[in-house]
């Protein structure tokens, strides 16, 4: 009886002692190391909400593309198109900045955007590249996935119309069946009254 309250005491301890551990110092979000204030070099600001991306800054490359990308991911038709028209260009830079706002635009847009990836993918910074792979294969298995939800929907339809053809077909075989034998039966009449 005594060792219920000693568990519940050891319950609420557990559930509630998270607050009482010391919190981290700095925070590691993006795995970048920011530059002290203390030191004079000021804060370094990596994901300019106006900015496009670019392989320029070193120590800012991944996240300004990873922002972007979620930028993609987030906006809306009208804010694609806006960036669009910011990236046009033939720089490797612009044409996957293009390919990862493509990616996040309409199926049709998917096969520009899975194009530009696999054309100018390698001529990315190597730090960058696992990042745009990723985003490539994820965009591969959109089109995939479409691509087979769209087989089922024909696939569907196909049946859909097999099956109302053959309802039909039933319904007609059904109606001389019973001419069929609407003329038995006053076959078999006449016989009788013979």
């Amino acid at each position: 009886m005594t060792l219920r309250p000693w568990l519940l005491c050891l319950t609420t301890l557990w559930l509630t002692g998270c607050q009482y551990l010391p919190a981290p110092l700095a925070p590691h979000s993006s795995g970048v190391a920011m530059p002290n204030a203390s030191q004079g070099q000021g804060t370094l600001s990596c994901t300019d909400a106006d900015a496009l991306p670019d392989f320029d800054d070193g120590q800012c490359l991944l996240p300004e593309w990873v922002a972007f990308g979620l930028a993609s991911q987030r906006g809306d038709r009208a804010w694609r198109e806006a960036i669009q028209v910011r990236l046009v260009g033939e720089a490797k830079e612009r044409r996957l900045a293009r390919a990862v706002l493509l990616s996040w635009g309409s199926e049709q847009q998917w096969d520009l955007a899975s194009e530009l990836y696999k054309a100018d993918l390698a001529s990315a910074p190597t730090e960058l590249q696992p990042l745009l792979r990723y985003w490539l294969n994820e965009l591969e298995g959109r089109r995939r996935l479409a691509g087979q939800l769209a087989e089922q929907r024909r696939a569907h339809a196909t049946a859909v119309e097999e099956k109302a053809a053959l309802t039909q077909e039933l319904e007609a075989m059904a109606e001389k069946l019973e001419q069929l034998t609407a003329i038995e039966q006053n076959i078999n009449l006449r016989q009788q009254s013979e």
